[in-house]
């Protein structure tokens, strides 16, 4: 079982408010690691780089992704919970926090063929840098997470023939811990099913670089988790700031609230238990069977 001190971690991001708030606290009480490798490159763009936190083993460790969320406009590798960090690490399992391009720098699904190519680099990195590349998960928060269950509940993009060594590696995940992610892009959804959600909260042109309503429609259609969902896909935990029916909250606190909504997870669920793929979805009062990202993966990959 995880240790006392874990769980205490754990319990204070589940009883807060919102998984930004949970990322704060835990940043402010635990020293920031330095990486074992620093800004290693899968690519040719500036943020096409990811930092790798080696777990103390004489075997290969299980590996889990951070993928940074920020709306595809913002965000940093630096920005993952360092506590989540240090109990990944000190149950034997190593982390990669992975950059990709911002929506600013090439319009989606940019950043997602970006997470796809560093995840098969990293891939070829398993024997020297001690881990098991056929034990590997991701986790993330929003657009993070958005690009974690992209890999997991998409077909493997392993191309066997190919004569780029990279992409002759998987793409696929072992497990997955979305946190606070919108499990479908198509906005005409959001409109009907999230408390208050009555207007865009921005143009669909900064992100997918086109209004075009046909290119629009296939975007969202290859990017959506929602509409990837098969039976051979990982394990799933997800969690959300806020119960079922909660009301929308006032203030500036109304917009963050709305797009991270567990109606998303709600959906989610639905879809995962109707092909009978694990999911444990996590909101307050909930009663998830894990208590937290590191629960979640210590469990799957056996090091609890």
């Amino acid at each position: 079982m995880l240790t006392s001190q874990i769980r205490l971690a754990v319990l204070v991001c589940v009883v807060s408010s919102g998984v930004a708030i949970c990322y704060s606290q835990s940043s402010q009480q635990t020293s920031r690691l330095t990486p074992t490798t620093a800004d290693f490159a899968y690519g040719d763009h500036e943020r096409q780089v990811v930092d790798f936190y080696r777990a103390e083993s004489s075997s290969p460790t299980p590996l889990v992704l951070y993928i940074h969320g920020g709306g595809f406009t913002g965000g940093n590798k630096r920005g993952i919970n360092q506590r989540t960090l240090n109990q990944l690490l000190e149950v034997g399992i190593s982390v990669a926090a992975i950059n990709y391009r911002l929506a600013g720098q090439a319009p989606l699904p940019a950043a997602h063929h970006d997470v796809q190519r560093a995840v098969q680099t990293l891939r070829t990195k398993a024997r020297e840098w001690n881990f098991d590349k056929d034990q590997v998960g991701a986790f993330g928060g929003s657009a993070g997470a958005q690009l974690c269950m992209w890999l997991a509940y998409h077909d493997d993009f392993a191309d066997p023939a190919s004569n780029d060594p990279i992409a002759r590696e998987s793409t696929r995940l072992s497990a997955v811990a979305p946190l606070n992610g919108q499990t479908t892009m198509d906005f005409n959804w959001w409109f009907e099913n999230i408390p208050g959600y009555d207007k865009p909260n921005r143009n669909p042109a900064a992100i997918f670089g086109t209004n075009d309503r046909a290119r629009l429609a296939a975007i969202t259609k290859e990017i959506s988790p929602i509409s990837l969902v098969s039976a051979d896909d990982p394990p799933t935990y997800m969690r959300y700031g806020m119960a079922p029916g909660d009301p929308v909250p006032e203030g500036d606190r109304a917009r963050g609230w709305k797009v991270h909504h567990v109606a998303f997870g709600l959906l989610l669920k639905e879809r995962l238990d109707a092909v009978g793929v694990e999911a444990d979805l996590s909101y307050p009062g909930s009663g998830a069977e894990y208590s937290g990202v590191a629960e979640f993966f210590a469990a799957k990959f056996g090091k609890r």
